[in-house]
């Protein structure tokens, strides 16, 4: 389902934040402030970018979607669901027993998750052999991944950066969620990144620096991503964690920590006036 209509979008967008919200609570478990700093990018890519169909969830020319960052996998839920995955009530299964939808997405689990990941810094990799395929298959589906900023502290984000810039390939972007903010602290002060754009560019990928949250600059990215020939993209989103949620934004130390009842309906409150 393509959705053109930029208020309908956005209500979506306020929509699939509800999602986090309430299933997190309901869980009291999860990592809401990370989930939420994606919310426009995924937003965008699931009904304007990507090529799926959630009646298919194997159909071999889709476009693939890794969320590398697993943790924010309420996000992902709350997109799959919202295409038509699964009923939406399954939503507040989170983390429960036997749930398809657990902590960190499992592939064999549920369609339309294309990979399992948490363990960090193997994202990138995975969208590598998928890619790789798609070439050796002449297919002409593109690979996206999702990581996060303290992630790319890992070795095998580079390593995998490395091998996609020799490589040429240009069927894969990947979207670094740059919130700034990661389990210990601020990515600063854990382990500075910048300047984050200039390494992947020594790299050889094509790089683009964005608002995470402008709806415009996500959109051109994702055009300027396709259009792009014999580089890999890769699109540095500048994003606020906890974004949309007044007292969860910017808080690194509300990584995972589920809101509270009375947080879950004063966030409520907060989005439905949005």
């Amino acid at each position: 389902m393509t959705i053109s209509d930029r208020d309908e979008l956005k209500k979506l967008a306020n929509t699939v934040r509800k999602d986090i919200i309430q299933m997190t609570g309901t869980a009291g478990s999860g990592h809401p402030t990370s989930s939420l700093s994606t919310v426009e990018i995924l937003t965008t890519l699931f009904f304007q970018v990507l090529r799926h169909d959630p009646k298919r969830p194997d159909w071999p020319d889709r476009d693939r979607f890794i969320l590398s960052k697993g943790h924010a996998a309420p996000a992902l839920y709350a997109f799959l669901a919202r295409s038509g995955y699964f009923p939406v009530d399954r939503l507040m299964t989170l983390r429960k027993l036997d749930s398809p939808l657990q902590g960190h997405p499992e592939r064999h689990r549920m369609g339309g998750v294309e990979a399992s990941t948490g363990s960090l810094g193997q994202g990138i990799s995975i969208g590598i052999g998928m890619a790789l395929a798609g070439r050796l298959d002449r297919k002409d589906y593109r690979v996206y991944v999702m990581t996060g900023d303290g992630e790319c502290d890992e070795g095998q984000v580079w390593e995998a950066a490395l091998y996609a810039g020799n490589r040429g390939l240009d069927n894969l972007t990947v979207i670094v969620d740059h919130n700034q903010a990661q389990q210990d602290g601020w990515v600063k002060d854990v382990m500075d990144l910048a300047p984050l754009g200039d390494k992947w560019r020594a790299f050889k990928w094509h790089t683009i620096e964005i608002d995470g949250h402008d709806w415009d600059q996500v959109s051109k990215a994702f055009d300027e991503a396709r259009a792009a020939k014999g580089k890999p993209t890769v699109i540095i989103a500048r994003t606020v964690k906890g974004k949309g949620v007044s007292f969860m934004e910017n808080k690194p130390e509300l990584h995972g920590i589920p809101p509270t009842p009375e947080q879950v309906e004063q966030a409520l409150k907060e989005l439905e006036q949005q």
